[in-house]
């Protein structure tokens, strides 16, 4: 059992007798929502979602803090860095698990500084590709990788982002080599492909959507199989049979938060989730909402790290 699931698990444990004096206490100011990616992007998105909902069931106001820079480590660390309060959180996705992979020159460890509280949400990933690309499809995008290896360029929300590991996967499926380039977010990997000044973009169908309005081309997602929200877009296991990675988000707390703080915010969660106008906007964005708790979450971890480690491996991946 790693740390993450230890903490998970005691979490789980005492949130239960503890939650009485949460509810009495906590909270009495404002939550903090730290956002470590830009506005408009996948985390951004649902965490404006679930704003008003979350605030309503606590009571008290929930402010959404953008820290924006270092593929999420900036944000991760502002909170890492905070009171264990209840008061800062972070609000992730799956680079949670994949950026301590590849970044060894990271200020802190994102397995003993968090305790996972709740997965909001999971979404595949979609290729999108510029207008005027010389392809309309996968197997297009992939014949003109083949014809100029290196030069083909993609964006993602930063270096050992989950999008960057899946661009990483895709090239190993497909025998080609692509030109990585980081952004701070998918909100701005959205606005250089809509400007062609990348040829591709791996972020979520929410940050893409302002793209395809101008002209780019959805080609395929990452997910296992086509997404009910979805059915239009193939996937490319369609093309390379086993391809299956989706990101996720969930809410993070710095290690020693009150258990029956974040039992409650759990459930805050919950019942944000519960509302068909919130469930309807996330389906809406290419987010399907999740159930779950904290040895739940910690386990979703556990497997993308290790999906993590084997691509890893496979291409020598080193960042720091």
């Amino acid at each position: 059992m790693d740390r993450i699931t230890r903490r998970a698990a005691l979490l789980g444990t005492l949130a239960a007798p503890g939650l009485a004096r949460a509810q009495g206490g906590w909270p009495d100011r404002p939550v903090r929502f730290v956002v470590p990616y830009s506005a408009g992007g996948v985390a951004d998105t649902i965490a404006r979602t679930l704003q008003a909902r979350v605030a309503e069931h606590l009571g008290q106001s929930f402010v959404i803090d953008n820290r924006t820079g270092a593929s999420g480590a900036i944000g991760a660390a502002a909170v890492a860095q905070s009171p264990a309060d209840g008061y800062t959180l972070l609000f992730e996705g799956a680079t949670f698990a994949t950026l301590p992979e590849v970044r060894r020159d990271l200020p802190f460890d994102y397995a003993a500084a968090f305790v996972p509280v709740v997965q909001v949400t999971t979404q595949p990933y979609i290729i999108g590709i510029r207008a005027g690309f010389p392809a309309t499809d996968l197997a297009g995008f992939v014949a003109e990788a083949k014809r100029r290896p290196g030069e083909v360029t993609y964006g993602t929300p930063g270096v050992a982002h989950i999008g960057h590991f899946m661009g990483e996967a895709l090239q190993l499926a497909a025998g080609i080599r692509l030109e990585h380039v980081p952004f701070r977010g998918g909100a701005d990997v959205a606005r250089e492909l809509a400007a062609g000044r990348i040829d591709a973009g791996i972020i979520s169908y929410s940050s893409l959507r302002p793209a395809v309005e101008r002209g780019a081309t959805l080609i395929a997602s990452t997910a296992g199989r086509r997404q009910a929200s979805l059915p239009q877009i193939p996937v490319i296991a369609e093309t390379f049979p086993g391809y299956d990675m989706s990101s996720w988000t969930g809410v993070f707390a710095p290690a020693g938060t009150p258990a029956a703080a974040m039992q409650r915010f759990g459930a805050a969660i919950s019942a944000a989730l519960a509302d068909a106008d919130v469930r309807r906007r996330l389906e809406a964005a290419g987010a399907d909402p999740v159930e779950s708790n904290p040895a739940a979450f910690a386990e979703v971890i556990r497997k993308d790290r290790e999906t993590a480690r084997r691509i890893v491996q496979a291409t020598g991946l080193r960042v720091g």
